[in-house]
C-alpha cells in the first residue's frame, strides 16, 4: 500500500487553513431520507481498509460492501473522469480541487453525517477543500528516510544526505511518487515544497538528476519496498512509517529519521462521486467509519494516525504512543504539506518531472 504525498492535511502551527476553521458544515435544505441501498462501492487503496470493518458496517445496516481496489492515485484520478460508478473512494487531498472543479465530487450532507464532530479542528476547512464540502479525512502521516543504523555509521539527519557519496548506489526512491521526490530537493536547497518558481524548481531538477545517479527505483508497496532494505541492497528508503512498522518486524535496526529542514505531511479523504447512486447511503458508510470505536478498529489495524480525536481512549496505547505513526508536535516544527499549484504551477511541476523521467532532456 502507498502513501503518496500530494497533500494538504492541518497539524497544529504549521497547516493552512481558511476563515471559520472549525465550523461544521451545514446543508440548507432538509430531504426526505431514502432506504439504504442493498450494495456500495468502495474504492481505495488495496488492504487499506481492514475487511472487519467492511464486515461490521454489513452486519449492522444490511448493506454490502465491495472493497475496489487501485494501484495508484493517479489510476483513480483517471477512473472518476471516466465515469466509472462508485459510492465511497479514498483519494489524497491534491487530487480534491481539480476534481471538485470538473464536477465530480459530490457535496456531503453533513446532517447524515454528524460524527464529522469528531475530526480535529486541526483537520478541517482547509485550503484543498475549503469547509469540507466534498471530502472527510480520513488518515495522515509524515515521509521521512527509513535507515539501516547498523549500516551507515552516523545517521542522516537531513534531506540533503541523500547526495552524500557514502551512500551512493545504496538509495532507494519510488519514481511513482513525483511530488514526494521534487519536494524533499526543493527542501534539500532550502525551497518551499510548495515552490512554484522556476529557477528554484530548476535547480531542484538538476539536483534530482544527481540523486538519480546514486539511487534506485522501488515499488511503491511497503512490501515491495522493505525487502531491499532488510537485504542491505539499500541503508536509506524515502519512505513513510509503514515501511518502518513492516522492516523493524524484521530488523531492531530500522530507525525512521524526519530530517531537520521538515517533512512532508500526506493525508487520504473520503469522497463520494458526484455520480454515485447511492449517496445517503454513502454518507450513512461514512459517518459509521467515524465513531470513534470504529475509527480506533482502523488504526489498530492499518497502523496509520487518525484526524479522529474522538477515537484516541479506543486506539492501542503502543500505537498511540509511538512516534512513527503520531510524531510529537516538536518533530513536525518544520513540516510542510502540499498546497493545491496554480494551473502555471501544476504545468510547470509537470514539465519538471517529465524532464526528470526522460533523463533531463
Amino acid at each position: 500500500m502507498s502513501r503518496k504525498v500530494l497533500t494538504t492535511i492541518a497539524l497544529v502551527g504549521i497547516l493552512i487553513t481558511l476563515v471559520g476553521c472549525g465550523a461544521k458544515p451545514t446543508s440548507l435544505l432538509t430531504p426526505t431520507l431514502p432506504p439504504l441501498a442493498k450494495e456500495l462501492a468502495f474504492y481505495d487503496w488495496e488492504e487499506d481498509m481492514p475487511q472487519s470493518v467492511l464486515d461490521a458496517f454489513t452486519e449492522e445496516y444490511g448493506v454490502e460492501v465491495t472493497y475496489l481496489t487501485y494501484e495508484s492515485q493517479e489510476e483513480a484520478e483517471e477512473n472518476i473522469k471516466a465515469g466509472e460508478v462508485y459510492d465511497v473512494v479514498v483519494l489524497e487531498n491534491d487530487a480534491i480541487p481539480w476534481l471538485v472543479a470538473d464536477g465530480l465530487l459530490g457535496e456531503i450532507d453533513y446532517r447524515n453525517v454528524p460524527n464529522f464532530d469528531n475530526i480535529s479542528v486541526n483537520f478541517r476547512d482547509l485550503a484543498y477543500d475549503p469547509g469540507n464540502r466534498h471530502s472527510v479525512p480520513f488518515n495522515w502521516g509524515t515521509t521521512g528516510l527509513v535507515v539501516r543504523s547498523d549500516l551507515v555509521g552516523e545517521l542522516p539527519t537531513h534531506w540533503a544526505d541523500l547526495w552524500d557519496p557514502r551512500y551512493a548506489g545504496k538509495i532507494a526512491v519510488r519514481v511513482d511518487v513525483p511530488y514526494d521526490l521534487i519536494g524533499l530537493t526543493l527542501k534539500s536547497l532550502g525551497y518551499s515544497i510548495n515552490s512554484e518558481n522556476p529557477d528554484e524548481l530548476e535547480a531542484a531538477l538538476e539536483r534530482m538528476l544527481e540523486l538519480r545517479q546514486a539511487a534506485f527505483s522501488i515499488g511503491s508497496y511497503a512490501e515491495d519496498a522493505v525487502p531491499a532494505l532488510l537485504s542491505g541492497e539499500a541503508v536509506i528508503l524515502v519512505g513513510w512509517a509503514e515501511d518502518v512498522l513492516l522492516a523493524r518486524e524484521e530488523n531492531e535496526d530500522i530507525v525512521y529519521v524526519l530530517p531537520e529542514e521538515g517533512t512532508m505531511l500526506w493525508g487520504d479523504n473520503f469522497v463520494i462521486p458526484a455520480n454515485s447512486p447511492h449517496k445517503y447511503t454513502a454518507e450513512v458508510f461514512l459517518n459509521f467509519l467515524l465513531r470513534p470505536d470504529i475509527s480506533a478498529q482502523i488504526t489498530n489495524e492499518n497502523y496509520y494516525a487518525t484526524p479522529n480525536e474522538a477515537a484516541y481512549p479506543f486506539i492501542d496505547p503502543d500505537i498511540l504512543n509511538d512516534p512513527v505513526i503520531f510524531p510529537p508536535n516538536e518533530d513536525l516544527e518544520n513540516a510542510e504539506v502540499f498546497l493545491p499549484h496554480s494551473p502555471e504551477g501544476d504545468a510547470l511541476w509537470t514539465e519538471i518531472w517529465e524532464r526528470f523521467m526522460a533523463g533531463g532532456q
